[in-house]
This record gives structure tokens, sequence and C-alpha cells, in this order.
């Protein structure tokens, strides 16, 4: 009979580890079509000295698209998970409560960024980028990127480990998780600018953000233009 405990209870912590995500709240997983992003490259390339250097914020774009090694590479320094066994990510987080959530903006839709697994769901296969600028106060860099990311935080998430200093701690690992795109924007050859001025609600309304879900920042990326 204890055996059969041990078993029962073993299984039910495999569940729950496996529905945390490393980290990543049961709540608001989304649903829908998974793409799966090829493996970043986690060696070689541009320095971070040499992207440190050359970082500057790029708010003219050319339309071309980018690939998915690209959006792999960005999602990844985001809020790629960097330490399989024990699910730690790229971005450091007060307590390992990863508040943070990346949801993607291209001409193909809207998508969510999934670290477990690298992979991306489909969200709705609308052109948003144009609702996003307007939402934006009419800045023409969302609209004009071939990629628009915005990091939204989940401020329940480290709440119930640090009540209402919470709130500065993501602020806080959003700054980290966005200089890390932009400096891997940088390393790729590519554009990109921090944008704070919007209007929470309409980003959320635009991004149909659940209950909870606070956008933080809005960082477009892309070809820059000559």
């Amino acid at each position: 009979m204890k055996a059969v405990m041990v078993v029962c209870l073993g299984l039910a912590a495999t569940v729950a580890l496996l529905a945390l995500g490393c980290g990543q709240a049961v709540e608001g997983q989304p649903s829908g079509k998974e793409i799966v992003l090829p493996a970043p490259v986690t060696t070689g390339g541009m320095s971070l000295s040499e992207s440190v250097a050359k970082r500057r914020s790029v708010r003219a774009f050319t339309p071309q698209a980018l690939s998915m090694e690209q959006l792999s590479q960005l999602t990844w320094a985001g809020q790629g998970i960097t330490d399989p066994e024990q699910g730690r990510r790229a971005a450091p987080s007060a307590g390992a409560t990863y508040p943070l959530e990346l949801y993607l903006l291209t001409k193909e839709g809207v998508f969510r960024y999934v670290p477990l697994g690298h992979k991306l769901v489909q969200l709705d296969d609308t052109d948003h980028r144009d609702d996003l600028s307007n939402a934006a106060l009419g800045q023409e860099s969302v609209a004009q990127a071939a990629l628009d990311i915005v990091i939204v935080g989940v401020l329940s998430r480290t709440e119930t480990k640090y009540g209402e200093r919470a709130e500065q701690y993501v602020h806080i690992e959003a700054g980290a998780a966005g200089e890390n795109i932009l400096l891997q924007a940088t390393a790729l050859g590519l554009g990109a600018v921090p944008v704070g001025a919007f209007r929470d609600a309409a980003v959320g309304g635009t991004l149909a953000l659940p209950q909870g879900e606070t956008p933080l920042l809005i960082i477009p990326v892309g070809y820059p233009a000559p």
C-alpha cells in the first residue's frame, strides 16, 4: 500500500512539473496552431562587447520579413530556457517566478512564445501591427517593423511570493528581457527600438490579453531602412 502511495505521489509531482512548464504558471496557457522554432544558436557570432557597442535605437525598417531562425534567437534571448534541468531562463527572474510572456506580431498574425518546447502558438491570423501602432500613439516604427515583440507581465505570479514588492521586480525583469532582445537583434544585424509610450488598455485589446496580463514594453524589430 505504501509503495502504491509513493508511486501516485511521484506521478502527481511529475504532472505538476510538466504543467508548470519549468516555472511558467499553469493559468493562461495558450491554445492554437503550434510552430516549433529551430534550436537557438548559443555559441559564436558577434561578441557581447561588440553588440553593446553597436546597439542603437532604430525606428525605420524595410518590409523584409524575418526568418524562423531569427525569431528563434530573439525569443530565446528574451525568455528562452537556458538550463533545461532547472528551467532557468535567459533573463533573471525574482524567485524564478517568471511573470513575463512574449507576444509576437507579424504580417502572419499574433503569436505567443512558449519557452517549454521553444515554440510559438498562433492566436490570430490577422495582421494587427497597424492596430498596435495606433495603441502606441501612432508610432510608425511599430507599424513598419516586420516583427513587434510585446513583453507582458503577469504580476500575480511574482506577487504570491513577494507581495507589493512584486511590481518593481516584474518591471526590472521586463527591462532585463528587453535588453537581451535588443542586443540579440544587434548581433543578428537587425534594428530594434524599445517603445514605452502606449495605451495599456488599447494594447491589451489588440492582443486580446487575458485578465491579469499587463503590457510592459513593445520592441519593433526588423531590417534597418537605408
